[in-house]
């Protein structure tokens, strides 16, 4: 942690274009708590204070381990406020309080893709700079050269004709800032507009980078969101890692039954064990050197068409559930259970042959699955 920083996050009540932005639920959670918590881990900051005109913001951003030391002044809190303006007020009001610091980051509420190590590239390369800020920019999708308007009569006018006819790849590049942070050296006088020589650009993909100021900004957010931290809202995706890169690979047979890793155990099973429920699953056809068409097992009684019980075990019965059929992955085992004698395994073929039908179709090329249920 630094002693010397300081992080703002500036989130006023109202919005007009999305109504409470800041604290609009994004995967389940404020937005603004994505902020607070990347700012919290990163471990740059003495303090991670919100200044915020609203009571409801300011309740939720100390939820999340966010400071709100005083309230912002309404006076800085309609649309005409700059966040400049509200930072340079939080840094005298601590500075009233006793409090001072050399560094100060503004972290934007709407910045759910900033990731911890841009924040910490941009601390390092300002302070040891003589520059007076860094920021977060990206580079353009378009080469900016290219472009035009609209004028009054509906017709296209270009801001640079004269590149009209020049190669996308011969004109120069273009960035734009990015709208998540911005870090600063309190008490040094600017001399130049913030986009020119006294800031160091921290550059961004444009993967990781969205305005939110539209709804349809908001849900591109979440989807690029969803994508980026696709762990986040598939539990099972690091097993299918692991999985992935299992070097051993376990031999099975027709009739043999494994414990396996199948899902969240989401009724009463015996066999449940925590978010990798395990259950029996019997290898009904081995298909490669790694999966087979498996029926998972129940130790519920069942009775009907869809089942068919057994005893693989003295004194337990199991049901083949025959309509959960589907191919498994033997990587995902955790242990040989046991096995099938071959009188068993012979009348399970005549349930399943029993349970799925391919009925002769009247029309050529039509031939349809019956299931018999």
């Amino acid at each position: 942690m630094n002693k010397n920083a300081i992080a703002i996050i500036p989130a006023r009540g109202g919005s007009k274009r999305i109504p409470r932005k800041n604290i609009k639920l994004f995967h389940g959670k404020p937005l603004i708590a994505y902020s607070i918590e990347v700012a919290l881990a990163s471990k740059l900051f003495t303090k991670v204070i919100v200044s915020t005109d609203d009571a409801e913001i300011a309740k939720i951003a100390q939820e999340y381990g966010a400071e709100v030391p005083f309230m912002r002044s309404s006076k800085l809190a309609d649309d005409m406020s700059s966040s400049g303006d509200v930072v340079v007020d939080a840094i005298q009001k601590l500075q009233e309080m006793g409090e001072v610091f050399e560094f100060v980051c503004t972290i934007y509420p709407t910045a759910p893709l900033l990731e911890v190590n841009y924040l910490k590239e941009g601390f390092e390369r300002l302070k040891n700079s003589d520059a007076r800020m860094a920021f977060s920019v990206t580079s353009m999708p378009f080469p900016i050269q290219r472009t035009f308007k609209l004028t009054e009569d509906g017709r296209c006018k270009m801001f640079t004709p004269e590149h009209f006819l020049t190669r996308s790849q011969d004109l120069e590049e273009a960035y734009q800032d990015a709208g998540q942070f911005y870090w600063q050296k309190i008490g040094v006088e600017a001399k130049d507009i913030a986009f020119g020589s006294e800031s160091i650009p921290i550059v961004l993909p444009r993967h990781l980078v969205q305005d939110i100021d539209t709804l349809e900004d908001f849900r591109r957010a979440e989807v690029a969101y969803a994508v980026l931290y696709k762990d986040s809202f598939d539990e099972w995706n690091q097993l299918k890692k692991v999985l992935h890169n299992k070097k051993e690979i376990i031999k099975f047979s027709n009739g043999n039954i494994y414990f396996m890793s199948i899902g969240k155990n989401i009724g009463h099973e015996v066999y449940g064990k925590d978010k990798l429920f395990l259950r029996p699953v019997l290898v009904y056809k081995k298909l490669s050197r790694t999966t087979f068409l498996g029926i998972p097992l129940t130790s519920q009684k069942k009775e009907g068409s869809y089942y068919f019980s057994f005893n693989y075990k003295k004194d337990t019965t199991s049901t083949a559930m025959l309509h959960q059929m589907r191919v498994f992955d033997v990587r995902r085992s955790e242990y040989l259970s046991g096995y099938i004698n071959k009188n068993i395994y012979k009348n399970l073929q005549n349930k399943v042959e029993e349970f799925i039908k391919l009925p002769q179709s009247k029309a050529k090329g039509n031939g349809q699955l019956g299931l018999n249920r």
